[in-house]
């Protein structure tokens, strides 16, 4: 007589994966922007009642609706390139915006086109490259180009307080432009930065001092461009850099002698995805999705197609491939998971919305309008191994 086996429940996990899986192959074009002139669309942030802020290269910040993707508002007030946006978590009306202007400035976007509500200021010489909020809406940050072949340096201001005085400044963990500062998604007092000093550093804020809050720093060994949080509990970090490598860390290490490293290539554009050959020409960006725990990583080509790439121990692995939608660079992507869409903005200045059984609207990509003068902002020309160092703190 055999024995019955009872087969218990899918995990949930495998279940998100699946699901996840399933939805990634069903994405196709379902909007698709019409923009009016040549522009870089850099950044794109979402509102969780419908808006997406988009932030430009000549300066401006677009409002378009999430669903079908028309402009309701844009805001001009920044005399520089733009290095971030993002809505505050708690008032979703409110959006901040961060430029080389050495401004970061507040908007409610219940009045498209007046004037920022709030302008956050500090040093008139200091050129901001980064910014970012922390979860609890009360702490802003950002970091700075280097000063006068010096140190470069991370601002600090309380976000309630009016007038925008700043709350201190850490001077001392970086000697090049801060690329990027990544509060954690869920400890208030947790920031990492990276710069083109090769290091990405972790403060836990609450030890007070620049010294006593320096965790760890990890070395990229490059030009460090990007940095996000994921894994589960966020205690993994992920650096991108702005030659394409790639660095995956386990923080949760921090106290043991177990090497912090998951994940490490110096080129991404090396791995090879496809059967045929292909590969990725850049790397766009990367977010950890909590639903199904795992991390998108998301690369191009230079003719504007897209991979979507999970990111793990054993390397990237191609989940999807989109063609036929951007024709140039793409710069900036964002996963709306209650919506199942991927957005997507680049150097052909168009916005698009993909979701599973999209209207496919066009049979081709649309003729890019991408502008032969506007200038490339994805990086400047950046020193490589500032500083070969590693050090580890308590």
């Amino acid at each position: 007589m055999k024995t019955l086996v009872e087969i218990g429940p899918i995990s949930s996990d495998r279940a998100s994966m699946e699901d996840l899986e399933e939805t990634l192959k069903g994405l196709s074009i379902a909007q698709r922007s019409c923009p009016e002139e040549p522009t870089y669309l850099l950044h794109v942030a979402q509102q969780l009642s419908g808006l997406l802020a988009v932030s430009c290269s000549d300066f401006n910040i677009r409002l378009h609706n999430k669903e079908t993707l028309s402009l309701v508002g844009k805001y001009r007030g920044h005399r520089g390139p733009l290095c971030g946006l993002m809505f505050a978590r708690n008032s979703s009306d409110l959006l901040y915006s961060c430029s080389a202007d050495g401004t970061v400035r507040a908007w409610d976007v219940r009045c498209p086109g007046k004037d920022s509500i709030q302008v956050f200021k500090s040093d008139p010489s200091y050129c901001y490259c980064s910014f970012d909020l922390n979860c609890s809406d009360t702490l802003l940050c950002a970091g700075t180009e280097q000063m006068n072949d010096e140190d470069s340096f991370l601002v600090f201001w309380d976000s309630r307080k009016p007038g925008g005085g700043i709350l201190g400044v850490y001077s001392e963990s970086h000697s090049d432009d801060i690329t990027q500062t990544c509060f954690h998604p869920t400890d208030k007092d947790r920031l990492a930065s990276g710069s083109t000093d090769g290091l990405v550093n972790v403060f836990d804020l609450s030890r007070g001092g620049e010294d006593e809050a320096l965790l760890v720093t990890c070395n990229s060994h490059s030009s460090a461009g990007l940095v996000c949080w994921s894994g589960a509990g966020y205690n993994e970090l992920l650096c991108l850099s702005h030659d394409e490598g790639l660095h995956l860390w386990d923080l949760s290490q921090l106290d043991t002698d177990e090497p912090l490293t998951i994940f490490s290539t110096p080129d991404a554009r090396g791995l090879t995805l496809q059967a045929d050959g292909v590969g990725v020409d850049y790397l766009v960006g990367a977010r950890w999705l909590e639903e199904a725990q795992k991390l998108l990583v998301v690369g191009g080509t230079n003719s504007g197609d897209l991979h979507l790439m999970e990111c793990d121990s054993g390397g990237l692995h191609l989940l999807r491939r989109l063609t036929g939608g951007h024709s140039a660079m793409v710069r900036c992507f964002l996963w709306d998971a209650a919506g199942d869409a991927l957005i997507t903005g680049g150097e052909d200045a168009q916005l698009l919305l993909w979701k599973p059984g999209g209207n496919r609207l066009v049979t081709g990509k649309k003729e890019s309008m991408k502008s032969e003068s506007t200038a490339k902002l994805k990086s400047r020309p950046h020193k490589k191994n500032g500083i070969q160092r590693e050090r580890k703190g308590m």
